[in-house]
């Protein structure tokens, strides 16, 4: 089981027109695994994701689910997804649309069961016309994991929630994972792939530029974030001894009363960078030095890609 494919591309790529959205694209998904699908608004997530179910076919490639045709897979009640696009049936109860998608799964779940899974059981006896976006996408999550899937694809999936309906969520999709499925999620929300997925696939303009663990990512952009405070008591500021130092790859300076001023920057040589306000006879007070967050390092790494791509 372990080296089995849930899902496979290769050199997959899909146009519509003049547009590319998916290019040259190769991946596996392997069994228990929550993958975090990240990139900008046009980079091609939902394009794979419709490859992925066999909603769309590529032009150029192959998708495979579980060895064979994406429809085969989904027939047989392997694959859960839950869309951003569709709508939900009206003048129905939510228990009577969740009774719905547990009886014509092959393999469906108890009803009772889905609905408490879901976090939905307070509003099982709503309709479903009658629900607020938040409620409509905890429903949606319910009918993706109405049967026992092996796979499970949420494009977007917490949009419109609150923070704390975020989070019983990511809590039960953790409890699918560590039953063995594979969750492939698309999102928008960086910390919920830093904190959520156990590995991260960056696309851009319909490419995988990155793929790995959310702390390779961010070893990827080859960057640290420094931190620190400078106050007028200790001397004149000057920006331009900031921007000399040697591995500045991004300075922020805020300036506030009473004469203190914040500075971040974004470097290729902390070490040196450190040592260097010293030398220039700066006096950092709260001097911090971390890891660029994953939202930080997947904007480097997009714009390094695209720096790349203009200098071809």
């Amino acid at each position: 089981m372990s080296g089995e494919e849930v899902a496979a591309f290769r050199q997959v790529s899909k146009s519509y027109g003049r547009v590319r959205a998916v290019s040259g694209l190769d991946l596996v998904l392997r069994p228990g695994e929550t993958v975090a699908l990240l990139g900008p608004n046009g980079a091609g997530k939902s394009s794979s994701l419709d490859l992925l179910l066999g909603l769309r076919e590529p032009d150029q490639g192959s998708v495979t689910l579980f060895g064979g045709a994406p429809r085969a897979a989904i027939e047989a009640g392997r694959v859960g997804a839950m869309l951003q696009s569709g709508g939900l049936m009206t003048d129905v109860l939510v228990r009577e649309l969740v009774q719905l998608a547990c009886d014509v799964h092959p393999r469906g779940h108890r009803p009772a069961d889905v609905l408490r899974n879901a976090g939905i059981e307070e509003i099982a006896d709503r309709r479903v016309d009658k629900l607020s976006g938040g409620q409509e996408q905890r429903v949606r999550f319910a009918l993706a994991v109405a049967g026992a899937n092996d796979l499970i694809v949420l494009d977007e999936p917490t949009t419109g929630m609150d923070v704390s309906v975020r989070q019983q969520f990511w809590a039960t999709m953790r409890a699918q994972a560590d039953a063995g499925r594979t969750v492939l999620f698309a999102t928008h929300y960086l910390e919920e792939a830093d904190s959520i997925a156990d590995r991260v696939l960056v696309l851009h303009r319909g490419r995988l530029i990155a793929d790995g663990t959310s702390a390779e990512i961010k070893a990827k952009a080859g960057a640290r974030r420094i931190s620190f405070e400078l106050h007028a008591a200790d001397g004149p500021f000057e920006e331009a001894a900031l921007r000399a130092l040697p591995g500045v790859v991004s300075l922020e300076v805020g300036g506030h009363a009473a004469g203190v001023r914040t500075v971040r920057i974004r470097s290729t040589d902390a070490d040196g960078d450190v040592a260097g306000l010293y030398r220039a006879g700066l006096y950092p007070r709260g001097l911090e030095v971390g890891s660029l967050g994953l939202e930080q390092a997947f904007l480097t790494i997009t714009e390094e890609h695209d720096a790349e791509e203009s200098a071809r």
